[in-house]
């Protein structure tokens, strides 16, 4: 069914879903299961090793680590764990800070607790009990500096039960790298989401403040387990009414039932709202009176939401208002508002998405353009949000020229977790590989300090989450806000592992299921973007919706909002051309990689028709010419489903049948809209190549290039 339609339904069965009674394994429990570990064995270590809870303190979060941990025990062991008041036999767990539990002062390392720093954590095993005590007992103690460290260490203990891991001697310090792990919510007042394949809005704005339903509770539990600590309630395409003393007191209301899970909640700003909202006649940044409405705004918004942790603001983008609209910079902008936000520490995330219908420049180059000479003009406490890529979200982009560029400006990596170029909801793309890809990347290869996971500050993920029961719209989507919170929280943890933790986490320990899905999970990026957009190609998908392709679009109200301004297809090549003979984007890259990216010699497969406008007939490492290769590739990622069709029919019976049944149906549609990818783009392309399509395993194209540009479907 055409993508509009497919949003739609995924809205009304995300309400008809809500509306019967919750069945087992339908997917709500996320990563959070607790099965009873069925390995007789590997049970009974467990229980001997542990017999007993001690958990320190009385704050509303050393209550949640408690009740997570005996949750936890009680569904992996079988049993209810006791809660003890003293360490008087083996195998107690241990659960506090220095200042909470003697027993974590006496045992665990103060280097230890230095290197956990604030958020993070120490797991041993230690033996309590001086030299003169007659029976020291074996203990394992989850220790913290802080109560939310302790509930991360929980949460990381109850991982490695979930995950069949050896508990017998621990030794483990972790703390999260990136000091920013938020989701943005492009969710709207009224209860829509924009670029949301999983029902409605999560946050039900009718019944906030007065009743705030369980599931806010189990979302703040899902995100405190994946380390976290942010959330942005509202779309970046604002709304000013969210600033109403009115809607923040319901965002105060989510706020009272996140704070206890370490997640500060954040409001995006709506540049032109002291107009809106506030009575003015200017949002001018530098006018007095604008600078004192946002002050008194903020002022109240922190009486209400004590911890609240700031702006989101997306100005002068895509017909949003902002401080140009005023002969300002984005800079005058962003410090009015961190001004506001000083006096309580909240911070503003500007992003870096901004590009003008009246600039003739490359839209890959605009951002760059815009934002270097502001370097070190914005206040400490503004971040500036970049995308991934310099375009949107592309199935494949190279990462922004902006990261490494602005070496005095705090920066946020912005990721889409949301699929909205990936499939929406049904097509099974797993996101770790493109995140790993750039956080990987080395913006000055051969420097130190230089990968994009070591420059910035933190990492913003649009959600993917609804009111669909499984949260996602798919069980898969879900991973893609695992793996999200987990490179937040360490970036340097692999794609591979990652999908291994998710898959033992929410469907089984088994090795027969988690290795061929694990090998699916892992090759899924790379088939997406062979079915969609294959050696670099972007932004060839139709218009509005975003969902299948359409590499012919010409016919928007603006230039780089047409398929044809990207691809640039003629008789003699494809590709845009990027480099000093074009647009020259590729000089905005540090001289390693512009001089490597600027040939057509030495730049990768994968960026070949990002950076260059490549002749027909020319020769690829493979040895084929572009054109056979191009046709190859797109073939190449609708077998990929086929296959993964093949492997998944081979574990019936391994899994709960309602979400193998899930799996099963979205991989037969995932199939039939590669093909629907591959053979309107091939048919399209060969209009300017004139070549033939050569005999492969996906055959010649179902329908004519007119039946698909009037919107047929294979």
């Amino acid at each position: 069914m055409p993508g509009p339609i497919r949003c739609l339904t995924c809205v009304a069965l995300g309400v008809l879903v809500l509306t019967r009674p919750a069945a087992a394994e339908d997917g709500y429990e996320l990563w959070l299961r607790y099965p009873m570990v069925t390995n007789g064995a590997l049970l009974a270590q467990y229980r001997s090793a542990v017999t007993g809870l001690q958990a320190a303190g009385d704050s509303a979060t050393a209550r949640a680590s408690r009740d997570e941990v005996t949750r936890g025990l009680r569904g992996l062991l079988g049993i209810d764990v006791p809660l003890v008041p003293q360490v008087t036999r083996h195998g107690v767990v241990v659960a506090g800070t220095p200042a909470s539990s003697p027993i974590v002062a006496a045992s665990i390392p103060r280097e230890d607790l230095t290197r956990a720093g604030a958020e993070g954590y120490v797991i041993r095993t230690v033996v309590v009990g001086g030299p003169r005590d007659p029976q020291p007992r074996r203990a394992i103690v989850i220790a913290a500096n802080t109560d939310i460290g302790v509930l991360y260490g929980s949460f990381a203990f109850l991982r490695l039960l979930q995950t069949h891991q050896p508990i017998g001697a621990l030794s483990i310090v972790e703390f999260p790298r990136l000091r920013h792990r938020i989701l943005n919510h492009w969710d709207n007042l009224d209860g829509s989401v924009e670029r949301g394949y999983a029902g409605g809005s999560l946050w039900d704005w009718h019944t906030l403040p007065e009743y705030a339903a369980p599931r806010y509770t189990d979302y703040a539990r899902a995100n405190a387990s994946l380390g976290i600590n942010g959330t942005v309630l509202t779309n970046v395409n604002a709304n000013a009414t969210s600033l109403t003393p009115e809607y923040v007191a319901k965002a105060a209301s989510l706020a009272g039932v996140f704070r206890p899970y370490g997640i500060r909640v954040y409001l995006t700003a709506r540049f032109s709202a002291p107009i809106e909202v506030g009575g003015l006649k200017t949002a001018d940044p530098l006018d007095p009176a604008v600078r004192a409405w946002w002050a008194r705004t903020t002022a109240d918004i922190y009486k209400a939401i004590p911890d609240f942790g700031g702006f989101l603001v997306k100005a002068n983008s895509e017909g949003q208002p902002g401080p140009q609209d005023y002969g300002r910079t984005h800079a005058d902008g962003a410090n009015l508002l961190a001004d506001a936000l000083a006096p309580y520490g909240g911070l503003v995330m500007w992003r870096a998405f901004v590009y003008s219908e009246s600039d003739a420049d490359d839209r890959a180059t605009q951002a760059f353009t815009e934002f270097t000479p502001l370097d070190g003009r914005f206040r400490s406490n503004v971040l500036l949000q970049i995308k991934n890529g310099p375009i949107d979200f592309q199935p494949r982009e190279p990462f922004h020229p902006l990261f490494g560029a602005m070496p005095r400006t705090p920066v946020l990596l912005e990721l889409q977790v949301t699929k909205e170029y990936l499939g929406f909801a049904t097509h099974l793309v797993y996101l770790a590989p493109l995140f790993e890809e750039v956080l990987s990347a080395d913006t000055r290869p051969g420097g130190s300090g230089t990968r994009v996971g070591d420059l910035v500050q933190g990492a913003a993920g649009v959600a993917n989450t609804g009111t669909s029961r499984n949260w996602c719209g798919a069980v898969f989507a879900c991973a893609n806000w695992h793996a999200f919170g987990r490179l937040a929280w360490n970036p340097r943890l692999g794609s591979a592992a990652l999908a291994q933790e998710w898959l033992r986490t929410t469907f089984t320990n088994d090795p027969a299921f988690v290795e061929p899905v694990m090998g699916i999970m892992l090759a899924s990026r790379q088939a997406a973007v062979d079915y969609m957009t294959p050696l670099g190609l972007h932004h060839l998908m139709a218009r509005g919706h975003h969902y299948g392709p359409g590499p012919w679009v010409d016919d928007a109200g603006r230039a780089d909002w047409n398929s044809v301004y990207y691809h640039r297809a003629d008789a003699a090549g494809v590709g845009f051309d990027r480099t000093a003979s074009g647009s020259n984007a590729v000089a905005q890259y540090a001289p390693p990689l512009r001089d490597a990216w600027g040939r057509l010699d030495r730049v990768p497969d994968d960026y070949l028709l990002w950076f260059h406008h490549v002749p027909w007939d020319h020769r690829l490492p493979s040895g084929r010419r572009l054109w056979d290769e191009l046709t190859w590739r797109y073939c190449r990622g609708v077998v990929a489903v086929r296959d993964w069709q093949a492997a998944w029919r081979t574990l019936e019976g391994r899994i709960d049948a309602g979400r193998y049944e899930e799996t099963r149906a979205f991989l037969g549609i995932q199939e039939q809209e590669a093909r629907w990818w591959r053979d309107a783009s091939v048919l399209y392309f060969q209009t300017f190549a004139k070549r033939p399509i050569a005999a492969d395993a996906c055959g010649p194209p179902a329908r004519t290039l007119d039946e698909y540009q009037r919107g047929g479907r294979p």
